[in-house]
Order: structure tokens, then C-alpha cells, then sequence
């Protein structure tokens, strides 16, 4: 019986790992193994994205030298994505001063500044911020901050 114990154990230890992984709130297996596919549908669908906005930029980048920024809308913010193969100093500080003058708070980012420049970031609305903010509105907002720090 002390082995069957053992493996009950080790497979609720991975299904909490599993859990926490995908931010999930479910108490019972089958709804954290739900949450974990619809998780790992989310991820297929970025990464689709990201490379469709990677192909896009690497066919057009002479004729557009801006990066492929890509926003989308979620409940309370935008996930903003920024991909560019020319990295100028001060970009990341000029794409979060644009993020500020429209409300938006940084709530999650990862950047990558080596050889090239990658953002992915989630910006929530201010509270105090009255304004509505479209997915379109920030896009423009990325750019023209990206257009002024190459300028």
C-alpha cells in the first residue's frame, strides 16, 4: 500500500505543479487539466501569431523598417507584442513612456534587448484613466514612440 501512497502523492504534487504553471483555480483534476489545454491552446495561438508577425517583418523589412507590433484586446488591458531585428538605445524607455501618456500600467513584461528587440508585454487601464483605449490606439501609440527613438 506505501507505493500506491507514493504515486497518489506524486501525481497530486504534479498536478499542483500543473496548476500553478497555468495560473489555474480549479480544486479538482479534471478542471486544472482543462485549464491546462485551453493554457497550452493560448501558447500555440501566441506563438502562431509571433511567427506570422516574425515572417511579415522579415518579407517587408525593406520596404518598412518598423518592427511588427501586434496588440490585442483582454478583459482588463492589451497584451502588446513588439518584435524588431534593429535595436536602438532607448527604446524599451521610449515604448513605456508611451505606455504612460495612454494610462497604462505595465503589468507583466518580458523584454529581450540582445541582438534583437523583443517586448511582450500586458498593460491594464488605469482606474483613474477615463479615456477608452482600443487595441488600435496603442498600436499607433507603439509605433509612433519606436518611429521617434530611431528618429
Amino acid at each position: 500500500m506505501g507505493s500506491r501512497e507514493r504515486k497518489r502523492a506524486a501525481l497530486n504534487e504534479k498536478l499542483q505543479q500543473l496548476r500553478a504553471a497555468t495560473n489555474s483555480s480549479a480544486l479538482n483534476k479534471a478542471s486544472i487539466i482543462v485549464d491546462a489545454s485551453k493554457y497550452i491552446k493560448e501558447l500555440k495561438g501566441k506563438v502562431e501569431r509571433l511567427k506570422d508577425a516574425g515572417t511579415s517583418q522579415s518579407s517587408s523589412s525593406a520596404q518598412n523598417p518598423l518592427p511588427a507590433v501586434t496588440v490585442e484586446t483582454l478583459e482588463r488591458g492589451f497584451l502588446i507584442n513588439v518584435f524588431s531585428e534593429k535595436n536602438c538605445p532607448g527604446l524599451l524607455v521610449s515604448i513605456l513612456e508611451a505606455f504612460e501618456e495612454l494610462g497604462l500600467e505595465v503589468l507583466d513584461a518580458r523584454v529581450s534587448c540582445s541582438d534583437v528587440f523583443q517586448l511582450e508585454a500586458v498593460g491594464g487601464e488605469n482606474p483613474e484613466h477615463v479615456d477608452s483605449l482600443d487595441a488600435q490606439v496603442v498600436k499607433q501609440a507603439v509605433l509612433e514612440a519606436i518611429k521617434n527613438c530611431s528618429a
